[in-house]
């Protein structure tokens, strides 16, 4: 039931997340902190209660002066159809009626209770004849969406085959009733298509009473008569929730073991599932009820599909202010006209809420994830470059933005008013151009700083260091040559793939050689530097001992060209792992390796990258040294978080003095126990390197996955010594940033490197209101040395939409750019906050931005309808994943390391990678059509969607899974394998034989074109159905139970519906 008193707070009060979730005081909660800026929340904030503040003040400008083109002369846009009923994902919002079959206990999602539980809710007439089965057409808007964001190009009606009920966008609530109807009201007269009323109806419910002709019933799947319990949300901390009826100081009931051969799983979040049978979200079971059928619920494969199909192969213009583009899993072609492409800028809402109030009430982050140096593909226009000669880039005086094309002419051209500040700034003599008869200036197509979103500066002197041209960069390869290294043969591995990949180094397009410069060292507890000057006849070693004053003892042959030192350089990886064959040094040392990196790049003047192959903990005597401080006792406790802390001091000092230099850090890591993986790899993951492990490594199995990685490493798109600012239009501005990066301020994102697969999610916040007419502006400039060591700025536009409904802001959101932000968010909070609380805030977060939907712009409907945003109809699922991966699951049988590992990896990640991960791509072999080019269609990631008769390929962008169903056929398994049966397959193979036959030829190709699109490589590893290595293959079925803990998708949705009420009522 509403209230006039609900409704003022819902608007006037900011529902937020805290560390213990939002307490659900009737009707809504006061502001808690929350993720992001909220206080207490995920980290230090502000004491305002604005979503994500960071920092603090206002954004202090980036001083330093700039440069400028050659004026390629571009065509001029074409103008691309819009139509005004698009939407991301075709049909509007939706609703999902859901079942329950068992009493919900509060005691998942860590104890989410109340000071004491309240009365039961008896829903058994509404809940007994629920159907999860049956799509309902989704609501119309209370509001109708604002004229500047219905302008949206390439929106095709959707599929035939889409399961979804369709609406136009422009529909409106007639009634604008309450979005929660009492039972015993008629629901809102709709049209049904592709759908029949359900052939059961709820008690004290009148069924629609329009229904399409020629449509069969659907099953429905119903659950039996039960009544809910309803406890409030959220509690305040401190102290423990209370018992619930029943159970013991409110905590789960042990229940049956697992199946046998498997070990006992853990439920949502920690602790042990009640057994093989439990009920929804790992709570103890209730009554047996039917099977509810997957495909009755919102499928992630699905939308993608459904979005391929409607932009696949399509021309994606970017010349409509807001506009959504297609997901990051669709074919589509990019075509500059204005705004950056969707490659380089994706939003978590392409239509930002005008209030910070309305901000506040919906609780959608309000993000930009930034890839500048994404990879375009070769039928995409490379970035034009501006050169203004030595005057410079053209710089609002006020606010320092650049010219771009939001930047509007006045004055006959005389002047130009700045789109960010709205400053009047003069038009240098050299810069001037009339306009025509429109406002515009004549060169508009000739100049892509005034037509294009994306485009590059030569940059003067003013941007460079001391004022002078930086010198091109070099790399050094930094070789651990102890015991265990020399021993499994990888010192030898990587000396001989060197002699082949250093012709391969980055450069310029059309440039034969790259400026690259190389240099060697090798090190157990000391140091070997290695002079290899052309004009000698034989490499030099020199021995640094001293570990505490750290310098490199060659000012001249230690960093060279390789072309011209090749027979040199070829020589010493020949020589270098003979000379430690005998080697019995099993200590090395760590952080005087990069020390004596930066010291090099120091000495040469110039910015680079170190690329260290390292095996154990740092446990020599020297600066750095480190000690096993792996503790399981911590997990699932308040100290757990430290395991994630990097110990401070040198490695603090490190990483400022790498990013000072410009010293980029690869770490390979060939771990065969815990070596403090938090620690070791924190200056790589401040200094835009990244961080590889093989565990147990095995030149046999490993070693083409680990050489796979050093190619893609040594060969990508990167640029040095970068500085990147984020300007934007009034009313908002940016607060937080998220990736490989190290901040000494609050505006300025330092990277050593950038490459082509490094992002940096930034955060916003309004600190005024925003105007509907002129929308939102976005400008990121990033300030780089490029490989051939000249200075640029990389500038990147975008445009978005302004509206004060709160359905504009819903319909324009992107699922996959909110969830990179919340992984990213919620890693970082790992680093302050218990894993029990940060998971309470996900779940907490996910309900209200549902609720406040619901609430707001859904029309009226039932309870027992779950109703969500079109374009977030699968945010659950990811949310639910996102809680299921190791760093935030806390279970013992997780690698402290690997958890490590996995948060620091996500930090960098763009939305495609994250998006992957958290939704892998499980790929059916055995029953395609091998003559077709296109690989099989993914299917849901879910146990259900297995056979035992099948062959499945599953991977998510880090590991690969060959799944052998136990009745296999035989026709398949020879064609694969050339074996009779899988009884004949060899154990730990993790390479598919090549045969000469159609199945062989085409499942090779799809594992080799995924190895070379995905930013890492993979390891194959082929599992047969039953046998042990099965469960760590199920762990990655992201729709089934966690192995480790956490819920099923189909659990989690009824959770979060659960909660969505509780926030409602």
């Amino acid at each position: 039931m509403y209230c006039p008193e609900a409704q003022l707070l819902w608007h006037e009060k900011s529902i937020q997340m805290s560390q213990q979730g939002y307490v659900a005081a009737p009707p809504y909660s006061q502001a808690q902190p929350g993720i992001g800026g909220y206080q207490g929340g995920f980290g230090s904030g502000p004491a305002q209660p604005h979503y994500g503040h960071y920092g603090g003040g206002a954004p202090s400008t980036f001083q330093a002066p700039l440069t400028g083109m050659k004026s390629p002369v571009l065509p001029p846009p074409v103008s691309t159809p819009s139509s005004p009923n698009s939407q991301q994902n075709g049909a509007p919002p939706q609703r999902y009626p859901v079942a329950y079959g068992q009493p919900l206990q509060s005691t998942a999602y860590n104890s989410m209770a109340s000071s004491a539980p309240p009365p039961a809710m008896q829903l058994t007439n509404q809940m007994s004849t629920m159907n999860i089965g049956n799509y309902v057409p989704g609501p119309a808007f209370q509001n109708p969406p604002s004229a500047t964001s219905l302008q949206q190009p390439f929106r095709a009606p959707p599929p035939p085959q889409m399961t979804m009920g369709s609406q136009s966008p422009n529909m409106q609530s007639s009634n604008m009733q309450s979005p929660m109807q009492p039972p015993n009201m008629q629901p809102p007269n709709m049209q049904l298509p592709h759908m029949q009323p359900p052939n059961m109806q709820p008690p004290n419910m009148q069924p629609p009473n329009m229904q399409p002709p020629n449509m069969q019933p659907p099953q429905m799947a119903t659950a039996p008569n039960m009544s809910m319990g309803s406890p409030s949300m959220g509690r305040p901390f401190p102290g423990a929730p209370p018992p619930h009826p029943g159970s013991s100081a409110g905590l789960q009931q042990p229940g049956p073991v697992g199946p046998p051969g498997y070990p006992q799983q853990a439920g949502p979040f920690g602790g042990h599932m009640a057994g093989p049978h439990p009920g929804p979200g790992g709570f103890p079971a209730g009554p047996p009820q039917k099977k509810l059928d997957l495909d009755s619920i919102p499928s992630a494969i699905q939308v993608m599909e459904d979005d391929q199909a409607k932009h696949g192969g399509q021309v994606f213009s970017t010349n409509i202010r807001g506009q959504i583009p297609p997901l990051v899993t669709t074919n589509f072609t990019v075509q500059d006209q204005g705004n950056a492409s969707p490659r380089f800028m994706r939003c978590t809402t392409y239509s930002l809420p005008c209030t910070s109030d309305l901000a506040k009430q919906c609780q959608v982050p309000l993000a930009c994830i930034v890839k500048p140096f994404a990879s375009l593909p070769k039928n995409e226009t490379p970035l034009y470059l501006v050169n203004h000669g030595e005057s410079g880039p053209i710089r609002c005086n006020r606010c320092k933005a650049y010219m771009c094309p939001y930047m509007q002419f006045i004055d006959g051209g005389r002047r130009y008013q700045c789109g960010f500040c709205n400053c009047s700034n003069e038009v240098p003599v050299f810069y001037f151009q009339h306009l025509d008869h429109m406002g515009r200036r004549v060169d508009l197509y000739e100049r892509p700083e005034l037509s294009l979103g994306s485009y590059e500066m030569v940059a003067t002197l003013d941007y460079c260091k001391n004022n002078k041209p930086p010198n091109p960069p070099a790399y050094i390869f930094m070789i651990d040559v102890s015991y265990n290294n020399v021993k499994s043969g990888l010192v030898r591995l990587i000396c001989n793939e060197l002699k082949t990949l250093l012709d391969k180094l980055p450069r310029e397009q059309g440039v034969d050689n790259s400026p690259v410069k190389v240099g060697f060292v090798t090190y157990n507890k000391t140091l070997h530097f290695y002079n290899v000057k052309s004009s000698l006849t034989q490499p030099q070693m020199m021995v640094v001992s001293d570990m505490a004053e750290m310098y490199v003892p060659l000012p001249d042959g230690f960093l060279v060209n390789f072309q011209e030192s090749r027979a040199l350089i070829c020589n010493l990886l020949t020589q270098i792992p003979d000379m430690f064959a005998d080697t019995n040094e099993s200590e090395t040392v760590f952080a005087p390796v990069i020390q004596a990196g930066v010291e090099a790049f120091k000495e040469a003047d110039c910015s680079g990258k170190l690329f260290i192959f390292h095996s154990s903990m740092p446990t020599a005597e020297a600066p750095g040294k480190l000690k096993n401080r792996d503790d399981k006792k911590l997990v699932n406790t308040e100290k757990e978080k430290t395991l994630f802390q990097p110990l401070k001091g040198i490695y603090e000092q490190l990483s400022k003095d790498c990013v000072a230099q410009g010293c980029c850090v690869d770490l390979f890591l060939f771990p065969n126990q815990y070596v403090d993986v938090a620690t070791m790899a924190d200056v790589p993951s401040h200094t835009g390197g990244s961080v590889f492990k093989y565990n147990n490594f095995q030149v046999e199995t490993d070693g083409e996955h680990f050489l796979r990685d050093v190619r893609k490493e040594v060969q990508k798109s990167i640029g040095f010594d970068a500085i990147m600012r984020v300007r934007t239009s009034t009313g908002f501005r940016a607060t937080d940033f998220f990736g490989a990066i190290h901040m000494k301020n609050t505006t300025d994102v330092e990277m050593a490197a950038v490459d082509c697969e490094k992002a940096v999610t930034v955060e916003f916040k309004h600190d005024d209101a925003l105007n509907e007419e002129t929308g939102a502006f976005i400008q990121c400039a990033l300030l780089y040395t490029t490989i051939s060591g000249q200075r640029r700025l990389r500038i990147l536009n975008l445009s978005l939409n302004c509206s004060s409904h709160l359905s504009e802001l819903y319909k324009s959101c992107e699922t996959d750019s909110l969830v990179n932000f919340f992984a990213k968010s919620s890693y970082r909070a790992i680093l302050n906050q218990p894993l029990k609380n940060i998971r309470e805030i996900l779940v907490n977060q996910t309900a209200h931005m549902l609720a406040c939907y619901r609430k707001n712009c859904a029309s009226a409907s039932v309870a027992s309808q779950l109703i969500l945003p079109d374009a977030m109809k699968v945010f659950p699922v990811y949310m639910n994943n996102l809680m299921k991966t190791s760093p935030l699951t806390g279970s013992t049988e997780l690698s402290t390391d690997d958890r490590a590992h996995q948060r620091l990896s996500v930090m960098a990640m763009g939305v495609e990678d994250t998006q992957l991960l958290l939704y892998p791509r499980l790929i059916p072999l055995h029953n395609m059509d091998v003559a077709n080019e296109a690989p099989p269609t993914p299917l849901r990631c879910t146990e259900e969607r297995l056979a035992d008769n099948g062959v499945f390929l599953l991977e998510n962008g880090h590991v690969m899974f060959l799944w052998l169903g136990q009745a296999s056929p035989p026709d398949v398994i020879q064609g694969l394998f050339n074996v009779p049966s899988l009884a004949h397959l060899q154990g730990n193979m993790c390479v598919l034989p090549e045969l000469d036959n159609p199945l062989s030829k085409k499942v090779r190709c799809i594992i080799r074109d995924l190895l070379e699109k995905r930013p890492k490589s993979m390891k194959l590893q082929i599992v047969r159905q039953k046998d042990k290595p099965e469960m760590m293959f199920r762990q990655f079925l992201v729709e089934d139970k966690g192995l480790h803990g956490g819920t099923s998708y189909m659990d989690f949705l009824c959770y979060v519906h659960r909660e969505i009420k509780q926030v409602l009522t």
